[in-house]
């Protein structure tokens, strides 16, 4: 550490010995501020994100955005694709679910989250204004660090045996 201090062009040295180093307040003591679209996500800003498990039709989906707003909610949140337990069970609309989601932003002006469970959907998902992964890919790292390289905002579901220290890591 001595010889990198006494370069010119180094400022400080400082060791990294400290875990979740993306998230503690050592590394990055401001708060950390989301802008999904014109809604604001932390530094004592608070957003609540609503809609249906997935998106099943047009008037099911617009009916439903008009609804949220109505109550005061900042976004949409809808699953184009379903990852289910079993493969004969409703899988979501795929792309078609996409088209309804933009339509439903379209209506009501409110931003909207939907899941990606794959990483051979993400073109598709180049307008979505933040991007899910849902718990069962929450540590499908090839997955994240696509969708990080996307600078969209990701909304990170936290596995139901997953320990805070994976989450934060």
């Amino acid at each position: 550490t001595e010889l990198l201090r006494s370069m010119e062009i180094v400022d400080k040295v400082q060791r990294v010995s400290e875990p979740f180093k993306q998230t503690n307040r050592k590394f990055h003591p401001q708060d950390t501020v989301v802008s999904v679209g014109n809604v604001k996500i932390g530094g004592g800003h608070f957003a609540v994100i609503a809609g249906p498990c997935s998106v099943e039709s047009e008037e099911q989906i617009i009916c439903v955005a008009q609804a949220v707003k109505a109550a005061g909610a900042q976004m949409l949140r809808g699953g184009a694709f379903k990852p289910r337990t079993s493969p004969y069970s409703f899988q979501g609309m795929g792309v078609d679910g996409l088209q309804l989601l933009r339509a439903a932003r379209e209506a009501t002006g409110l931003p909207i989250c939907t899941e990606l469970t794959n990483i051979h959907q993400l073109e598709q998902f180049y307008d979505m204004d933040m991007i899910q992964i849902g718990a069962r890919n929450m540590q499908n790292f090839e997955l994240l660090r696509e969708v990080g390289r996307t600078q969209k905002p990701i909304l990170l579901k936290r596995g139901l045996s997953s320990t805070l220290e994976e989450l934060l890591m």
